[in-house]
C-alpha cells in the first residue's frame, strides 16, 4: 500500500529537520555582493573645468577626488570624475535599504567590492563619471530615490553639459527605483540595470514578508515581542545589538526547534532549495530583519497598514488544517493598497533599456519578481528594450559575481548604442 501525500510530507520534512540540525553551525548571514564596472576603454574628451552646482553646491573636495553637496531634497550627494579623461558617460548608484533610525549618508559599505575594491574608484580608471546620493530618507524610499537619482543627474548635466549618457544602477531597494525612474524618465537615463529588486508585484513581496513573520510567530509563539504589523521600538533598538543574538538565535539553534524551523521554511519558501541545512538560519535572520526594521515605517509612508493575508492558505507543514486555523490574521488598509498601486508598482512601459539580474535563490527578494516583470513589459509589447541577464542557481540576496555584473553592465550598454529597429516593436503578423 502507497503512503499518503500526508505520510510522504511528514517524512520528508522531518528528514529535511534532521539536516538542518547537523548543519546549523555551518550557517551564516551572506550579505549583498556589489557590482563591478565593465571594461571600456575611454574616449578621449576635454575634462570639463569647475565643479557641480545646485541649491546644494558642493563643500568638497571630497577624499580621492569626488566633490560632495546636499540636494535640495536634503539628501546628500557625491560625484566622482576621472582624473585624467572622461569619456562622457556617467554611472549613477541608487544603493539599498537602510533602517529607518540609521544616520542620512552614503553608505560606503554598498561603494566596495569584497575584495576591498572602491567602485567609485573602478569606474573612474576607466573613464566613467560615478554619481551616488544618499537619498532624502531611509527605510521606505522609492519615490524619494526616484526623484533624488534624476535630481542628480541634472546636478551632474549642470556642471558637466558635455555628458553623452547616463546609466542609473541600483541592488535591492536600489534595483526598484532603478527600474521605476528608467520607465519614468526615459528623457534623463540612458537606460539602466535592476539587481535584486522587488520589481515583478511591490504588494505581493509585502504580503512575502508578513506571511513570513506571522507563520514564524505561530512556530515560535511569543518569541518576538509585539504584532507582526506593529513593531515596539524596544525591539528595533536592541535587535542588532542584543535581541537577536542573545533571545532568537539561541532558540533557533536549539536542538529542539528543527522541526517548526524546518515547517517554517517549507511553508514559506517557494523553492525546495531553499529549505536548506546550510542556509536556514541566513534565510530566518535576513527576512525577520525586515520584518523588525521596516514595518512601522512603511505604515507610516503609506499611509495604512498594507500587509494582507485573511483569505490566504498555507501549505508545507506537519498539519495545514491547525496552522491556517491558529495562524494570525490581518486585513490590510484600503489607503495603503491604493498608494502602493499608484506609486510603488512599476509598469514594464519601457522607451529605453534596461536589464535585471536576479539570482534565483534569493531569500529576501524571491526570484518570482522577474518573471512578473518580464510579463508587464510582454503585455506592453516593449520586450525588444528589456533583457533579463541569465540568472545564478546561487542563494543570497544580491549575491552576484564580478563577472555576471560586467555582463550585465556591458548588455546594457550594448543596448543603449544600438537600439532595436522600430519595427520590431512591431506584431509579428506585420513584421513577417
Amino acid at each position: 500500500m502507497q503512503p499518503s501525500t500526508q505520510t510522504v510530507r511528514a517524512r520528508f520534512v522531518r528528514l529535511i529537520g534532521v539536516c538542518i540540525l547537523s548543519g546549523l553551525v555551518l550557517a551564516m548571514l551572506t550579505g549583498p555582493a556589489q557590482a563591478s564596472v565593465p571594461v571600456e576603454q575611454p574616449v578621449a574628451s576635454p575634462l570639463p573645468i569647475g565643479a557641480p552646482t545646485s541649491v546644494g553646491a558642493p563643500n568638497g573636495p571630497y577624499p580621492n577626488g569626488c566633490d560632495k553637496g546636499t540636494q535640495a531634497s536634503g539628501a546628500l550627494y557625491r560625484i566622482c570624475m576621472p582624473p585624467l579623461i572622461w569619456n562622457q558617460d556617467l554611472f549613477i548608484f541608487a544603493h539599498g535599504y537602510m533602517t529607518p533610525s540609521a544616520t542620512l549618508r552614503i553608505p560606503e559599505e554598498q561603494l566596495t567590492l569584497p575584495d576591498g575594491t572602491s567602485i567609485p574608484d573602478a569606474a573612474n580608471s576607466l573613464g566613467f563619471a560615478f554619481a551616488t546620493t544618499s537619498y532624502s530618507t531611509n527605510g521606505l524610499a522609492v519615490l524619494e530615490g526616484i526623484a533624488d537619482v534624476t535630481d542628480l543627474a541634472g546636478i551632474f548635466k549642470q556642471a558637466y553639459p558635455t555628458l553623452r549618457h547616463v546609466y542609473l544602477v541600483g541592488g535591492s531597494e536600489g534595483g526598484l527605483i532603478t527600474a521605476m525612474a528608467i520607465e519614468q524618465r526615459p528623457d534623463i537615463f540612458s537606460g539602466g540595470l535592476a539587481t535584486c529588486g522587488p520589481i515583478g508585484d511591490f504588494a505581493r513581496h509585502i504580503n512575502y514578508l508578513g506571511d513570513f513573520r506571522v507563520v514564524f510567530d505561530y512556530f515560535f509563539p511569543g518569541l518576538i515581542p509585539g504584532s507582526p504589523i506593529s513593531i515596539p521600538q524596544s525591539l528595533i533598538d536592541t535587535w542588532d545589538t542584543s535581541y537577536y543574538s542573545e533571545t532568537v538565535l539561541p532558540r533557533l539553534m536549539a536542538p529542539a526547534s528543527a522541526l517548526s524551523l524546518t515547517q517554517l521554511l517549507s511553508v514559506t519558501m517557494d523553492n525546495a532549495a531553499l529549505v536548506s541545512p546550510t542556509t536556514a538560519i541566513a534565510t530566518v535572520s535576513g527576512l525577520l530583519g525586515y520584518s523588525v526594521f521596516p514595518t512601522n515605517d512603511a505604515r507610516a509612508k503609506l499611509g495604512g497598514q498594507p500587509f494582507d493575508n485573511a483569505a490566504r492558505v498555507y501549505a508545507g507543514s506537519l498539519d495545514d488544517a491547525a496552522l491556517n486555523a491558529g495562524v494570525a490574521r490581518f486585513s490590510a488598509d484600503p489607503a495603503a493598497l491604493y498608494k502602493i498601486q499608484a506609486d510603488y508598482q512599476t509598469s514594464g512601459q519601457l522607451r529605453i533599456p534596461l536589464v535585471t539580474l536576479h539570482t534565483t535563490l534569493d531569500p529576501i527578494v524571491p526570484y518570482w519578481h522577474e518573471p512578473l516583470y518580464r510579463d508587464k513589459v510582454v503585455a506592453r509589447g516593449l520586450t525588444p528594450r528589456y533583457d533579463e541577464y541569465p540568472p545564478g542557481a546561487r542563494y543570497g540576496h544580491c549575491n552576484f559575481t564580478s563577472a555576471e555584473v560586467q555582463a550585465a553592465l556591458t548588455l546594457l550598454m550594448s543596448r543603449v548604442a544600438n537600439p532595436p529597429p522600430f519595427r520590431a516593436y512591431l506584431p509579428a503578423a506585420v513584421r513577417q
